[in-house]
Parts: C-alpha cells; structure tokens; sequence
C-alpha cells in the first residue's frame, strides 16, 4: 500500500475535526475518501480522471461536491449537511479553520450501518415489503424528476450506444487478468446486437417519457431503513449517467439483489414498481440493463483495483468483485 497523501494523513487525527471525534476511520472508493468521524462523514474526492469523471482540479473537486448536496436532497434531504473547506494554517491541517483552502468535503450525518439494506441482506433480514416500499419511493421520485428535451438526449439510443461503447474501450486493458477475452467478446457482441435489435423500443422509451433525471448508482448499499428510506450517494460527475431509462435504475437495484442470491426479492422489487408506475414495458428491458449494470460496477471494480492507496488484501477482494460482476453481467445474456 502506497503511503497515504500527507492531507489525508493528517485527517486522520480527531483534533483535525470541530467537535473532536472520539475517533476516525478512513473508508476508500475508487473515486474518494470517506472519514467515519463519530456522527458524521466527511467525503473528500480523490484528483482523478477517468474520462467520465474529472476531479484533477480543487475548483472541479468543489463543485462536484456542491453538486452531491445538491442532487441527494432529493432521496435522503435531511443527511447531506454542507460542503467544507479543509485548510491548511501553518502546516496545520483541519476541517474548517482560517488557513488556507487546501481541499473541499461533503459534510453527512453518518447512517447506521446496521441499517443499510446490503447489511440486511448480509443477515437475511431484507423483507418483501422492504423492497416494495423502495420500489413505490422510488416510482414516485421518477414521477417528478426532471425530463424533457435535454435530459431525453441522454436516453435515446445513440447515448446508450456511447455508454456500453465506453464500458469495453475503458475493460479492455482488463482481458486477461481480470476478465476473460472470451466473456468479454460475448457480453460485447450481446450488447451491440440487443441495441440494434431493438432501437424502436429505445425510441419509445423516450417518446413515452421514461427517461429521467434519476439516481444513477442505486444499488444495495446506497440504501439505508432510518426514518422512512434513504437513498443516498448519487451520480452528480456525469449528467449523462444521472439521465437515463428508469427501466435502467430499476435493473441496477434488481441485479444487486440477484448478486446477493436473492431473486426472489429482485422479481418482487420489479413487480411492486411496475405496480406503482404503470410501466410494464421495462420488462422488455430488464435483463439487457441488469447487464450493463453488472458490466458497469465491474468496470468501476477494474478502476478501484487500480487504485495505488489500497492495501494487497483489499486489492484481492476487489479482484473477485470485479470478476463475480463480469460473470453475473454474462448470466443474463440469455439464449445468446
């Protein structure tokens, strides 16, 4: 494990935070880091591009993170606090202070962990009627997110076409180690003919309406049981993964489910939020989008395991997640 950036080193400390934690634990993402201080979470991103995602500069880190406020209000409002410089006086690095700005976080109420649904799966205690109270949350946030002519740009078929381009040119550099060539070429050519087969279907799904301003990364654990549901850590980097086919956000939730060996409670997810929205048509899409959710979250494994601050065992778990998504994707290529 390479040695941790000096800033983030000194986070570490709980004298670097205004209400003294008792303690600080560090958590990564392929795209942040996240400080566990007592009550709250103090999300710093990392000065990384992937191409869809540009955090190289302080001005671009600042507005993303005014951005996440902003966009997850919307499904958990009463947990996203406020950005927060982090600054530096004297070589004396805290959160907030007079020094100057070295860095920006998104400041969060911290959620119980015992709490979040990839937990109660982890212990068998997700219900049916969990899952369906997700599905009616969710079908009544699409009924009022935003749509219209900009936003359906992103959900015709010619974005769909550049996204699951994008996922093979940015995995290719994978074959091999962490995915094989031939499911590679398999879940690629799946892909190419499912758009081409079925572009009238994409065009509908736009003419009807169905593409919206959504969530964009909603799997398991981005969903806490505290208070009602809240549905936090959205997409904010990129409009374009943010806009999309409902059918595409409710294959994300239900191939997360399948994932954890639960189909059962995937199917009844999709049944109660074809109920609530009326939307029997995203069946026709589903398991085209499961694959493309399950490609996409192994892809972002690749990222994270490239990632030169995670130590050799986190490497190894990250390795068999990326691989058990690119299997799961290959899964649903069914008849092909």
């Amino acid at each position: 494990m390479s040695e941790l950036p000096e800033l983030i080193q000194a986070l570490l400390d709980p004298k670097a935070y205004p209400d003294h934690p008792q303690k600080v634990e560090l958590s990564q993402t392929q795209m942040s880091y996240v400080f566990l201080a007592d009550d709250y979470v103090y999300k710093i991103k990392k000065p990384v591009n992937f191409g869809f995602l540009d955090y190289t500069t302080l001005e671009n880190r600042r507005f993303y993170c005014q951005k996440e406020i902003e966009l997850n209000r919307r499904l958990c409002p009463d947990t996203y606090l406020d950005v927060v410089p982090v600054t530096s006086d004297n070589g004396h690095i805290c959160i907030g202070g007079n020094g100057e700005i070295e860095e920006y976080a998104v400041k969060m109420r911290r959620l119980p962990q015992e709490a979040m649904m990839d937990a109660l799966l982890a212990n068998n205690r997700l219900t049916p009627e969990m899952v369906a109270s997700v599905a009616a949350t969710l079908a009544e946030f699409h009924k009022k997110a935003e749509t219209g002519a900009t936003v359906n740009t992103f959900g015709g078929i010619d974005t769909v076409t550049q996204n699951a381009a994008e996922n093979f040119t940015q995995t290719e550099k994978y074959i091999g180690n962490i995915i094989s060539g031939d499911t590679f070429k398999r879940i690629k050519a799946y892909t190419e003919s499912f758009i081409k087969a079925n572009a009238p279907l994409f065009s509908k799904r736009v003419s009807n309406g169905r593409i919206r301003d959504c969530h964009g990364d909603l799997h398991a654990a981005h969903i806490c049981f505290q208070n009602g549901i809240c549905i936090y850590d959205c997409i904010e980097f990129n409009d374009r993964f943010r806009y999309c086919d409902v059918a595409s956000e409710v294959a994300f939730l239900a191939m997360d489910l399948d994932r954890y060996g639960r189909a059962d409670l995937s199917s009844d997810f999709v049944a109660a939020y074809v109920e609530k929205s009326g939307d029997d048509e995203l069946k026709q899409l589903l398991d085209f989008y499961k694959c493309y959710r399950a490609y996409v979250r192994g892809k972002v494994a690749c990222f994270h395991y490239d990632d030169p601050y995670i130590s050799a065992g986190e490497r190894e778990k990250v390795l068999t997640t990326a691989r058990s998504y690119f299997e799961l994707a290959e899964s649903y290529m069914k008849g092909t």
